[in-house]
């Protein structure tokens, strides 16, 4: 991961403003600043890219008689206040061995620190329905966000709703209704299809504060672009190890134990939810804003091509669609249906069932991705489990 790359791939895919990503790590923040030059608006730029100032920090901490592991994003608006804010989190631990550094402060401490240092930072609750690392995580979350922030609370505007949960699962909370619900890529390793598989749709002038005013009223917030909760990897309950997944339903049938092992089963997204929940599955949030499901373009070339994501024929194919019609998200959202079958039949009849949201899911659970099920003549028929090294290449 670089900013040249990760500027390239973010061309490819049709976005135009990225959180950096990582600015507690000390060789990282190097690079941006020595590779990223501000505009002028409170956002950077690299070769017309957009950036704005974003790490991302877990915290580790007992409260309430249970340990809690929380992830949290970091907006901050300029160079200065992210120098105060690494100087700060130095008194606290580390820095240099990880792009997420962990601490053993709590989320309501976080939030206190940042914003004293510059009230125009946003802390942003990262992915909060997986089991491990959440707000609401099953393994160590909270079963109410006050709890987690107290007085804190008012200075979080925003959540992440994560990959195995969308928005129309956290309309079901009513705790969450003041809250923008955004999407955003968990992109930790230099595999480009992960770019924009979730983002955030504003019609804004590119600027800091219009960001920033955006996230915290919803005005002018259009759309989130996410992938269908059963992809991610923690949706439904399971074992990895086991091979073993089933829904809430069937999980409560065998009391939540792995009928293999014998072990309590990491309890996923969906059940968590349900737990949750004060409204039935279906309800309609007025107002909220809108969202759409997408697979990324290289998963359904890879999908029919039968060979791994990684692989020069995918990409070689990948680039040949962008070549043709500009982005990917032009390609997925917007290319008229003729045009796609007649560049590439089998391809173009895939990107138009997944624009008509018609493509199947088998859930993702106990960190195994889910996966698309196209159901047409010639696609590659999934094992129940990708192994380890499969998953490796694959995704």
């Amino acid at each position: 991961m670089n900013v040249l790359d990760i500027s390239k791939y973010a061309k490819y895919k049709g976005l135009n403003l990225l959180g950096t990503g990582d600015f507690t790590h000390p060789k990282w923040i190097s690079e941006l600043k020595d590779r990223l030059k501000p505009n002028g608006s409170g956002l950077y730029e690299y070769e017309g890219m957009l950036y704005v100032l974003q790490a991302e920090i877990s915290n580790i901490y007992t409260h309430l008689g249970r340990v809690r592991k929380i992830h949290h994003v970091l907006l901050a608006p300029d160079f200065k206040t992210v120098d105060k804010i690494n100087e700060a989190l130095l008194k606290w631990g580390r820095l240099d061995y990880d792009g997420r550094p962990i601490f053993g402060k709590s989320g309501r401490e976080l939030v206190e620190l940042v914003m004293n240092i510059n009230p125009d930072c946003e802390v942003i609750p990262a992915h909060v329905w997986t089991p491990w690392f959440s707000l609401f995580g099953s393994m160590s979350g909270y079963d109410d966000i006050k709890d987690c922030y107290g007085e804190q609370l008012r200075h979080i505007h925003a959540i992440e709703t994560g990959l195995s949960s969308d928005p129309a699962m956290n309309w079901r909370c009513s705790m969450l209704d003041k809250y923008a619900l955004m999407s955003n890529s968990d992109s930790h390793s230099p595999w480009p299809w992960r770019i924009g598989r979730e983002c955030n749709i504003f019609d804004i002038k590119p600027s800091y504060n219009e960001l920033i005013k955006a996230i915290r009223t919803r005005r002018n917030f259009l759309m989130t672009i996410e992938t269908a909760p059963e992809y991610g990897k923690y949706h439904f309950n399971g074992h990895k190890n086991c091979n073993f997944s089933c829904s809430p339903k069937e999980s409560k049938k065998i009391n939540n134990i792995c009928p293999v092992c014998r072990r309590p089963l990491t309890i996923g997204v969906e059940h968590r939810v349900e737990e949750l929940a004060d409204r039935p599955a279906g309800f309609k949030h007025k107002g909220a804003v809108p969202f759409k499901n997408l697979i990324p373009l290289a998963e359904i070339i890879s999908k029919f091509t039968g060979k791994g994501l990684a692989t020069k024929s995918v990409w070689s194919s990948y680039l040949s669609w962008i070549k043709r019609f500009g982005t990917e998200f032009n390609i997925i959202l917007e290319v008229p249906e003729d045009e796609l079958i007649a560049f590439e039949e089998e391809i173009g009849k895939a990107i138009i069932k997944v624009r008509n949201q018609e493509v199947r899911i088998k859930p993702g659970y106990d960190g195994v991705y889910g996966i698309p099920i196209f159901d047409e003549k010639g696609i590659r028929q999934e094992k129940n489990v990708v192994s380890q090294k499969d998953l490796k290449s694959f995704f």
